[in-house]
């Protein structure tokens, strides 16, 4: 048996010992950490609401310079970073280290989402197998606000010798990664907005806000429209708005309310409660639309004391009605009924021929409302 005297050099306390060594040296210690931590814990109440605001308002006011600093900047080497970035046949690479990853990974995805493919590769992960994610056809965007991050700075001979083009976003001109690129888009502030001048603040603002611009030039020069960022955004309200057509939602075949033209004003009141779409559409015998008959129409009818049971339909509608093409997209429905504070629209074909109707409850159910 191991002896604890001999292993230690100390004796084995038996257990009133050991309470009363606790007792006497441990406990003092742990309530004194506790009390230190309840003194930390408590507001100081030497600081006022006021002093919270004045160095918030005093951040954001530096942030805001750093961003206006920007618009000089917007030079010869934007332009020469967004016409290789639009020359590129593969994708575009984004990468950084600490918070410019975390601004690079943004970056990427406002890329990605406004037609210019894009990812985020981690400069440590890249080093140990992930340049494998990079080719010859992609382009680099290295962001560093030193423009020497070690991570970044160790793949640039791999990049280079690849061959893909390298755009750095750097605070330094001067700094090797922004005499490696062919565009350096100068992201320097003259302060952090931490009063410190540690915490990444105004440069990363900074950094962001030049990412945003570039996305949106390129955005504009591929001509980028509302229907291809819907492609990019298919969940959500965003994708039912920009990516739902009229006839995904419309009222096809017997569900249409539809009457013709010697039909009876009572006739077209009942094809209206069949079809529960607060209107009906009149049709010539050809079956051209020739008008519709909408429950406003009705309330104006009912005030020219009209008997129901003998005037035909075609002397109280509304003649050539608003209508709606199937290929529109359900948004621009929306539109038209708010704007002239209609419910319902008839749905017509390139050529003109009814082909369904809409309400403002088919809407609502599609979640474009």
């Amino acid at each position: 048996m191991i002896n604890f005297t001999e292993l230690t050099g100390t004796e084995l306390l038996n257990p009133r010992e050991m309470l009363y060594s606790f007792n006497r040296i441990a406990l003092p210690s742990f309530k004194q950490k506790a009390l230190t931590r309840k003194q930390a814990l408590r507001p100081m109440t030497d600081l006022k609401a006021q002093d919270f605001r004045n160095s918030a308002l005093q951040a954001i006011r530096i942030e805001r310079d750093a961003i206006s600093a920007l618009e000089n900047r917007v030079d010869h080497h934007f332009v020469r970073a967004c016409e290789v970035i639009m020359a590129c046949r593969g994708r575009v690479v984004v990468t950084g280290m600490g918070k410019s990853g975390h601004i690079g990974h943004k970056i990427a995805a406002t890329l990605a989402s406004t037609g210019t493919p894009s990812f985020f590769v981690h400069p440590g992960e890249a080093s140990h197998g992930d340049m494998g994610m990079i080719t010859s056809q992609d382009v680099v965007i290295a962001i560093s606000n030193s423009g020497n991050t070690s991570e970044v700075v160790t793949i640039l001979p791999l990049i280079k010798r690849m061959g893909a083009p390298l755009i750095s976003m750097t605070g330094n001109p001067d700094s090797t990664l922004a005499k490696e690129a062919v565009a350096n888009l100068d992201v320097s502030v003259k302060t952090e907005a931490c009063p410190l001048g540690l915490a990444p603040t105004s440069s990363t603002t900074a950094t962001l806000v030049m990412g945003d611009a570039l996305a949106v030039a390129l955005l504009d020069a591929r001509g980028f429209s509302a229907e291809d960022f819907a492609f990019s955004h298919p969940g959500g309200s965003l994708g039912r708005k920009l990516l739902l057509r009229v006839s995904d939602i419309m009222h096809v075949g017997d569900r249409i309310p539809m009457v013709d033209e010697d039909t009876t004003l009572s006739g077209a009141l009942l094809e209206i409660s069949r079809k529960g779409l607060g209107m009906t559409t009149v049709v010539s015998a050809t079956g051209t639309m020739t008008g519709i008959f909408t429950d406003g129409d009705l309330r104006r009818t009912l005030d020219k004391s009209i008997d129901v049971h003998t005037t035909p339909i075609r002397d109280v509608m509304t003649q050539n009605g608003k209508t709606i093409q199937a290929d529109q997209l359900a948004a621009e429905a929306l539109n038209i009924m708010e704007g002239l504070k209609i419910s319902a629209l008839p749905v017509t074909d390139g050529s003109g021929a009814l082909v369904g109707a809409i309400n403002m409850h088919d809407l609502l159910r599609a979640g474009v409302i």
